[in-house]
C-alpha cells in the first residue's frame, strides 16, 4: 500500500512513520498544502490512500481535499482535525473526505481505519465479469431498484446510476437490501464502515446527504428518515 500523509507537525509524522513501516507499507509526507498538491498531482494514480490534516499552511487542508477530489473522485480519503466542531467535519465529509478521524488520535486505531477504507476500495475495483448471462442478475432488486454487487451495476426508475464512490454504493446497497427496514445510526456505522465511532451519528448524516443528492432527479426520494430513530430504503410511492 502506498500512502501520502499530508501533516505540517513533523512528530506526529515520525510517530506514524514506524508504525506504517511496521505494516510494511510504502509512504510519503508532504508538511503544507502546496507541497501536498505537487506530490499528489505528480502521480494520483500511485497513492491507495491519504491521511489528510485540515490545519495546514500555505493552502488549508479543505481546499486540498476539494482540488484532490477533482483530480480523484474515488481515492480513499481519511482526515486527521484538531477541529472538533460538527460543521468542521460534516463540511469535510461533504466535499469528499471517506472517514476522519480526531487529534490526538491512537496511531493503532488509525492503522485500523487505513485497512478498513482500503478493504473497501479495493472490493469496489474488482473487474466484473465477462459479458454473459451473469451480468444482469441483479442480487438486490425492489419495485423500482436494481443492483448487481459482482458489476456494480446499479438502476433506479430504470436510470443507471454510475457515479457512486464505494461508500455510497455499500450504504444503498445494505439499506435496500432490507426494503422499508428503519437502520439506526449506530446500525448502519457497523454494517457498512466495519467498525463503531463511538456515538458520532454525524458520518452517516453526511454520507446519506450525499447519496440523496445524486439519486435526486432519478424519481421520488427512496431514502426515507424515519424521525428520531435512522433511515429505510423505501420505492412503494408512486
Amino acid at each position: 500500500m502506498n500512502i501520502l500523509m499530508i501533516e505540517d507537525n513533523h512528530s506526529v509524522c515520525e510517530m506514524m512513520a514506524m508504525f506504517l513501516k511496521k505494516q510494511n507499507w510504502q509512504y510519503e509526507f508532504a508538511y503544507d498544502g502546496v507541497e501536498a498538491e505537487e506530490k499528489f498531482n505528480a502521480a494520483p494514480d500511485k497513492w491507495d490512500v491519504i491521511l489528510l490534516d485540515l490545519n495546514l499552511p500555505k493552502k488549508d487542508g479543505m481546499q486540498v481535499a476539494a482540488d484532490i477530489r477533482r483530480v480523484s473522485p474515488t481515492v480513499p480519503l481519511i482526515m486527521l482535525t484538531a477541529r472538533d466542531t460538527e460543521s468542521d467535519q460534516v463540511l469535510g465529509l461533504e466535499i469528499g473526505a471517506d472517514d476522519y478521524v480526531t487529534k490526538p488520535f491512537s496511531a493503532i486505531t488509525l492503522i485500523a481505519r487505513i485497512k478498513a477504507l482500503y478493504r473497501r476500495s479495493q472490493l469496489a475495483k474488482q473487474p466484473a465479469e465477462q459479458p454473459g448471462t451473469a451480468d444482469r442478475d441483479f442480487d438486490v432488486k425492489t419495485k423500482n431498484f436494481r443492483m448487481n454487487t459482482k458489476t456494480r451495476e446499479v438502476f433506479l426508475y430504470d436510470q443507471q446510476i454510475d457515479d457512486l464512490t464505494p461508500k455510497e454504493f455499500d450504504l444503498l446497497k445494505t439499506l435496500a437490501s432490507k426494503p422499508r427496514q428503519v437502520f439506526t445510526r449506530e446500525q448502519l456505522l457497523q454494517l457498512v464502515w466495519d467498525y463503531e465511532y463511538y456515538g458520532d451519528e454525524r458520518t452517516v448524516d453526511a454520507h446519506i446527504k450525499k447519496l440523496r443528492q445524486k439519486l435526486e432527479d432519478l424519481g421520488p426520494q427512496v431514502i426515507k428518515t424515519v424521525w428520531g430513530v435512522g433511515y429505510k430504503f423505501d420505492d412503494e410511492a408512486d
